[in-house]
């Protein structure tokens, strides 16, 4: 979830506010400040995750005949912002954004292999969003919007993963409760004939696993904040995924970040395995 009224005065915040208004208002308040990045998704680190079965086929196939081990426990993080292009693309409407998220898997427990970071995934985008006031069964659709995505490992040969997406996105919420449709489709890239050139398509079956649409619920109670990712391909042979977080704040800006997920598609590079994996850490911001 992402959003921006930067058209609008700083209107202070109130009790009864929504999730999305409180989030608009803070963002409004900060947009004008020097030295001061917006959040796009969720900026966390989680010093301790535990995957059970942790993917070790696509390092085995490029290793030099030497065992190969990952850990079960890893580090995760993930950093995750935007900013403005144009502001009032049409009229007092319409709002165009950058944004870049980089998430990361460090094997910092796995000293036997000098602790490598096992995957990290980049995800550059820029999008627009409509501010909006329809009114769907008892909720507000209070933003809609589509942009383009490119997200790869930035690795090469066999362990190469990316691909691009135009997306559409629309953003409900009512009280405590926020939530977010995206369907998308991917751009079509021509077959890959040699694992080794650059050119080509790195995973022709990922929209298999990855699937075609998100939903994500968040559910604001007191100080607490529980989100829940659902992931689908809508086909019979059904390879979706959850990820359900609950964060409570600590000090200043830092809230303590709990998160659990279970299907495919965790990391590029793991994109037709299935994962389980839960982890603690902290947050420097929730989606809402």
């Amino acid at each position: 979830m992402s959003f921006c009224l930067a058209w609008l005065p700083i209107l202070p915040l109130h009790a009864d506010d929504s999730l999305v208004d409180r989030r608009v208002k803070d963002e409004l308040a900060t947009s004008e400040r020097p030295f001061v990045i917006t959040p796009h998704k969720v900026n966390y680190l989680l010093p301790v995750t535990y995957n059970p079965s942790p993917n070790v086929a696509p390092f085995e196939d490029i290793s030099t005949g030497q065992d190969y081990s990952l850990t079960d426990f890893e580090a995760k993080f993930q950093i995750s912002f935007k900013f403005p292009l144009v502001y009032n693309l049409f009229g007092d409407n319409g709002h165009l954004f950058f944004a870049y998220t980089n998430q990361s898997y460090w094997q910092v427990y796995n000293q036997d292999a000098s602790s490598p970071f096992r995957e990290t995934n980049h995800e550059p985008e820029a999008f627009i969003l409509f501010n909006n006031d329809w009114q769907l069964g008892g909720l507000t659709n209070s933003f809609w919007g589509f942009g383009a995505v490119h997200q790869s490992n930035g690795r090469s040969g066999n362990l190469s993963r990316s691909w691009n997406r135009l997306y559409g996105t629309m953003i409900f919420d009512e009280g405590p409760f926020a939530l977010a449709a995206k369907v998308w489709w991917r751009i079509p890239e021509e077959e890959k004939t040699d694992p080794n050139k650059a050119r080509g398509d790195d995973n022709p079956d990922i929209e298999d696993y990855l699937g075609n649409v998100e939903l994500i619920g968040v559910y604001g109670l007191d100080d607490h904040r529980f989100s829940l990712t659902l992931r689908n391909n809508l086909q019979k042979d059904n390879h979706g995924a959850m990820e359900f977080t609950w964060s409570y704040p600590l000090i200043g800006n830092l809230r303590l970040y709990t998160q659990y997920f279970n299907g495919y598609g965790e990391s590029l590079i793991d994109y037709n395995v299935h994962t389980q994996r839960i982890g603690i850490g902290v947050s420097l911001n929730d989606i809402l």
